[in-house]
């Protein structure tokens, strides 16, 4: 065995909670993704998706799918740079630009490869990139492949990142990139000041709006919509993966920014484009997005009725103003517990632990989509209170 097998044949922390019987991660799901799935023949209720608008199993998506697949092929063999660009690519990044409230739009294989092929692209060694500790992995990545230099603030801390900023070369280039609505605990980034320190400090701002695209402001435009303040965001980014029931991402911002990119994006350049039947899915979910406005007012009845409950029970669900509803557990064997009593009372939670929270913070994620319904998040509720109270939790 060589030294690199040899050290990580030394790895076994998922093995422990293997043989604990708690491991919580790689279920299968056998079918269509909606409010409730069969997994190993096990109904149980699906409170562990990103897909707010309930359209993953949507018929109309599907077909434009398959559609796409019968014309295009099942791929393009190539980059976006050279033999990859389909029409649909174009014509999805144009509605997404109108939508987002930009001038253009690019559009990139997966929502990761977004923020790790832009953010290094836009700042070099004399620049600077300042970001929430909450931040995504994708964001905290393409920060690491940047040459500038790395400021973080705590989260939501408005002082802090002041602060930051002061520490700033006032002739350097200055991004601060920040979560529209942070993906664990559910709260929403602080905008309005941030836009004031921008101001102050001659900064540039990037909001990744992947939680936010479908669920916040006019037709789920965003974050940035939803607070009035999209002119003075310069870069939105977006994903397909969850309100828009397809794999991809794309960045939005000015035509001179955009055209930057489309040069100098290396998870642009030299990745193969996604493919036609991804394409034409996010595409035909933004327009029932625009079409049926019902599809948001469902997403947040529920998700109001849902923060009201859980409030009421006594969990701990923190800041969240959106519909991902955070239950703080504060122990990562604790957390697996509950996850695994979650399924087995039929109720399918995600669990949160390090890195993606900091250690005394671990949770279980509870996500809402369109498609729930109050009586379905009685059912959640009323086991999930059961098995808090079992560990002793509630």
């Amino acid at each position: 065995m060589g030294l690199l097998q040899d050290k990580l044949g030394k790895y076994d922390e998922p093995q422990k909670y293997m043989a604990e019987g708690i491991y919580p991660y790689f279920r299968e799901i056998e079918g269509k993704q909606g409010t409730e799935v069969l997994m190993g023949g096990h109904h149980v209720l699906m409170f562990g998706s990103n897909a707010y608008t309930g359209l993953t199993g949507d018929d109309r998506v599907i077909e434009a799918g398959v559609a796409a697949m019968r014309r295009y092929g099942s791929g393009c063999a190539g980059s976006r740079f050279l033999n990859g660009t389909l029409d649909i690519h174009v014509q999805l990044e144009k509605e997404l630009a109108t939508f987002v409230g930009k001038e253009e739009a690019l559009c990139f294989a997966t929502g990761f490869t977004v923020n790790s092929g832009v953010i290094p692209s836009l700042v070099g060694r004399s620049d600077y990139i300042i970001c929430d500790d909450r931040d995504h992995a994708s964001i905290v990545d393409g920060k690491r492949l940047s040459f500038a230099q790395n400021l973080k603030y705590k989260h939501n801390d408005m002082a802090d990142l002041e602060k930051q900023l002061q520490k700033c070369n006032p002739e350097a280039i200055k991004l601060i990139i920040v979560d529209g609505v942070f993906s664990m605990e559910g709260d929403l980034a602080n905008l309005p000041e941030i836009v004031r320190l921008k101001h102050k400090y001659n900064a540039s701002i990037m909001v990744d709006e992947a939680h936010g695209l479908g669920v916040f402001g006019k037709q789920g435009r965003g974050v940035c919509n939803y607070m009035g303040l999209t002119d003075e965001v310069d870069l939105i980014m977006g994903t397909f993966s969850k309100s828009l029931a397809s794999i991809g991402g794309f960045i939005a911002g000015d035509k001179s920014v955009i055209n930057w990119l489309k040069h100098n994006a290396r998870t642009y350049i030299f990745s193969a484009s996604a493919t036609p039947s991804a394409t034409a899915s996010a595409l035909e979910a933004l327009h029932i997005l625009q079409s049926e406005p019902e599809r948001l007012e469902n997403l947040w009845d529920v998700t109001n009725y849902a923060l009201k409950r859980f409030r009421e029970a006594g969990f701990e669900i923190g800041a969240t103003e959106s519909p991902i509803i955070p239950l703080y557990v504060r122990d990562t064997e604790k957390t697996f517990m509950v996850t695994k009593l979650a399924f087995d009372e039929g109720v399918f939670i995600n669990p949160v632990i390090p890195p993606a929270c900091a250690p005394q913070d671990t949770l279980v994620r509870f996500a809402l989509m369109a498609n729930h319904t109050h009586d379905q998040v009685d059912e959640a509720i009323e086991k999930l209170k059961k098995v808090f109270k079992e560990l002793a939790l509630l």
